[in-house]
């Protein structure tokens, strides 16, 4: 056990401005292969092609090359391998993925000018982590509580700066969060400053079921000049359902390495919110005799507007018990994030109206997502709307920058029609590392989104690899679409951040100056997300 300097006593409120932290904004930045069974079944690599649905949010362009009006409806199965339910999660969960319509009207005898609305599910958040591991017997999530209360100590002087003494103009700390007031209020033993204590820790475990998803409402306009250039502007509106529920255990140690019991941090956190954003794109055959085509897209950043809700309850099973230890601490607030722009580059290419081949490249640098503060809020009665102004929460925003990266996607698919009704599918897609290899969440972070973190662990993960076929068959007009899909995604799991140095104090109260040496490096666990998905698609075309 280890002495330290108390902390904050205050319970985290509701706050009235905030901003969110970059593991948790970089959850809301990853899009799935999802959409029709065409599609999927392609890789994605359609935007060139077109005449899909699900190109309206890729390449809008890809919608000018109906010549029919149609309907398509999508459903499936999504299960993890390998994954045990979980609290809320699933392995298995059925999907409602598509659903939307294009109406396509002749302008003239070569060209069109059409109409579309889609449906799709852009993310399912459906995922249960599961890691557990050793701690060097010198570490503990409680251990950074331990590190913000001894603050930052002159070594000539000890006179203490805590960190928890940053305070802004109503009071509130800055660099600490829920956790650090969930410790402080369950392993005081008396409420004496003397008594406060650190314990390291065993070995942790941790838990947590995510559900929820990313619905994307898109609507298009789009048309072809000839039958040789197509051009296509989408207007899509992302509303946002994320619901995580966790539980950390550590077995925690006194002196001499002896068991001390358990604590456990059980985590309930929720993100909802809508954003919108535009997208337009052109394709073109640059030899007017082949069908060879080159498609171009852009997308704006999605502005989001987004509400963070949490609980957190520590249970302290120690020998350390405080005055209250079934401490529970909430937080709830609004913040704005605004994505990154998207850029695509697509080829594709048909032979006798019986093979089609596709490939793309897409690029987003996530680097350059931006984390938003809403400064204020008033109701405007004249234009009968409400106002939002919000700044760029610019130290979040450093670590962003630190942590996540540019991430390029390569699409590949062909399609080969054994006749004039029946066609099957392969694809390949590849999605490269958002996450830098050294990257790491920081409690040292001068901002709201520190100070309303309730969670400490985080996860840099790897590419992502999608295989997936499928077949399609029509019949007049209508059709069938069935998809595979198998994605793999492996990561590096940390409990907590590293934290280390010497820190000065003044032992006796008296001047005596006397050092700690600070060691915190937690064991990282590796985890995966390998998942299977069956797509089935039901269309018709009039």
């Amino acid at each position: 056990m280890k002495k330290f300097a108390i902390m904050i006593t205050s319970v985290l409120a509701t706050l009235p401005v905030s901003a969110q932290e970059t593991y948790e904004n970089a959850r809301l930045m990853e899009t799935d292969l999802n959409g029709t069974a065409r599609y999927v079944a392609m890789g994605g690599a359609m935007d060139a092609l077109g005449a899909d649905i699900s190109t309206i949010s890729t390449n809008p362009a890809g919608i000018g090359m109906f010549r029919h009006s149609m309907v398509s409806t999508s459903f499936g199965i999504v299960s993890q391998e390998g994954a045990k339910n979980f609290r809320t999660g699933d392995k298995t969960n059925a999907s409602f993925d598509q659903i939307g319509f294009v109406w396509s009207n002749r302008t003239n005898k070569t060209s069109f000018f059409n109409f579309a609305f889609n449906f799709h599910k852009s993310q399912n958040f459906n995922y249960i982590l599961a890691a557990a591991g050793q701690l060097d017997g010198n570490s503990s999530q409680n251990g950074l509580s331990h590190v913000k209360a001894i603050g930052e100590n002159d070594p000539q002087t000890g006179t203490s700066t805590y960190l928890y003494d940053k305070k802004d103009a109503m009071g509130t700390a800055w660099w600490t969060n829920q956790l650090d007031n969930l410790y402080y209020n369950t392993f005081i033993l008396d409420g004496n400053s003397e008594n406060p204590c650190w314990n390291a820790a065993s070995d942790f475990m941790m838990n947590r079921a995510n559900t929820g998803y990313i619905g994307e409402y898109d609507m298009n306009l789009s048309g072809n000049i000839n039958n040789r250039v197509y051009l296509g502007l989408t207007v899509g509106i992302h509303d946002v359902h994320y619901k995580g529920l966790s539980e950390y255990t550590e077995s925690l140690l006194k002196e001499g390495n002896v068991p001390a019991g358990q604590v456990t941090v059980s985590d309930e956190r929720t993100i909802t919110g809508t954003g919108v954003d535009i997208k337009a794109g052109i394709i073109f055959r640059p030899i007017e005799s082949s069908p060879f085509r080159i498609g171009l897209s852009v997308a704006t950043p999605t502005f989001y507007k987004l509400k963070s809700q949490s609980s957190t309850r520590l249970i302290n099973n120690t020998e350390y018990r405080g005055p209250n230890p079934n401490y529970v601490a909430k937080s709830s607030y609004e913040f704005k994030l605004y994505t990154p722009w998207k850029f695509g580059l697509s080829l594709g290419h048909t032979i006798d109206q019986f093979i089609a081949l596709g490939a793309g490249l897409e690029y987003a640098d996530y680097s350059s997502m931006d984390t938003r503060e809403i400064t204020d809020e008033y109701y405007d009665y004249y234009y009968d709307t409400t106002t939002t102004n919000s700044e760029s929460d610019v130290e979040m925003n450093r670590h962003t920058a630190e942590t996540l990266k540019g991430v390029l996607q390569l699409k590949l698919g062909a399609e080969v029609k054994i006749d004039k009704n029946f066609a099957v599918r392969f694809g390949y897609n590849y999605a490269s590392p958002m996450y830098k290899e050294n990257g790491s969440k920081d409690f040292d972070i001068d901002s709201y989104g520190t100070n309303c973190a309730s969670a400490t662990d985080f996860t840099n993960w790897k590419a992502t690899n999608r295989l997936t076929c499928g077949f399609g068959y029509r019949y007049n007009n209508f059709s069938v679409d069935l998809a595979y899909q198998y994605s793999v995604r492996k990561g590096t799991f940390y409990p907590f951040q590293s934290a280390w140095g010497d820190y000065y104090y003044d032992e006796d109260g008296k001047g005596a100056i006397a050092v700690e040496q600070i060691d915190i490096t937690p064991t990282s666990v590796s985890v995966e997300n390998k998942r299977h998905q069956v797509l089935l698609t039901l269309g018709y075309t009039f």
